[in-house]
Order: C-alpha cells, then structure tokens, then sequence
C-alpha cells in the first residue's frame, strides 16, 4: 500500500472509532469518508439506509461475519464480508487486491458503518451452521 493509502487508512480509523463511540455518524464524517473511499462510500450509505447488512453470529462462540446485499436492481447478491479484511465479492478482488485502486469494497465499508452504528439486522445461527456458510467461501 502506498503511503498515500497508509495515511488515508489511519484517518478513516480514526473516523469509524468517532463514529463507534457516539453511535452517530456527522455530515463532516461522511464527508471525510467519501474523501477517502469516493463512489464506494455512496453505495455503502444506500445499503445501509436500506438496512442491506446483517451480521451472522455463531452460538456459542459468539464468532461473527457480516452478511451484505448487492445494489444491483437485476439481482440481489449476498457477499459475506469482514470489514477489515475481506469480502467475498467482485470489486474487492478486482479493486482492492489486484488493481489497489480501493482500500475497501463498498461492501466492506457498509458492514463497517453498520457496525459502528449498530445499524445492521442480527441473525444467530449455530457454530456448526455458521461454520458451513463459512465454508462456501
């Protein structure tokens, strides 16, 4: 990454743990966000109005994985997603690890603002099954 992305990463943390702390999100926030992540950062906000992200959790181990709806009108694609580290769609394979012109997929970034926001639908499920949708990664 370069340090141009280094140094936007460090200041979109520091955004999200803001956003963490008060469980609302500010127009000079989102302004930084879309700063950072431009046409991305549009799309995840529509998911996330349109309440498109669902974390996953196991029981009893309390593991989780963010579950988020595609924007595409023809189909309404689910991509499991760790805001952090990985999605399991097109863009972030293409965007972010092969071309690195994104830090993140709008998929990623909708699983993290609903999660900061705690604006996502919960879905618990067993370990086991937990475990098998992991698998189909």
């Amino acid at each position: 990454m370069s340090e141009s992305g280094s140094a936007s990463s460090l200041v979109a943390e520091t955004v999200w743990k803001e956003i963490e702390s008060t469980r609302t999100v500010s127009d000079d926030q989102l302004w930084t966000l879309h700063f950072i992540f431009g046409k991305n950062m549009e799309g995840a906000a529509r998911i996330v109005d349109q309440r498109g992200v669902s974390r996953i959790s196991g029981n009893p181990s309390g593991r989780f994985v963010f579950q988020v709806t595609g924007e595409s009108p023809r189909k309404k694609d689910h991509y499991l997603c760790f805001p952090h580290h990985f999605c399991a769609c097109y863009s972030f394979f293409y965007d972010v690890l092969n071309r690195r012109q994104q830090l993140s997929c709008k998929h990623q970034i909708a699983a993290r603002l609903a999660a900061s926001l705690g604006a996502y639908v919960e879905l618990n499920v067993s370990d086991e099954e937990l475990a098998l949708l992991l698998s189909k990664i």
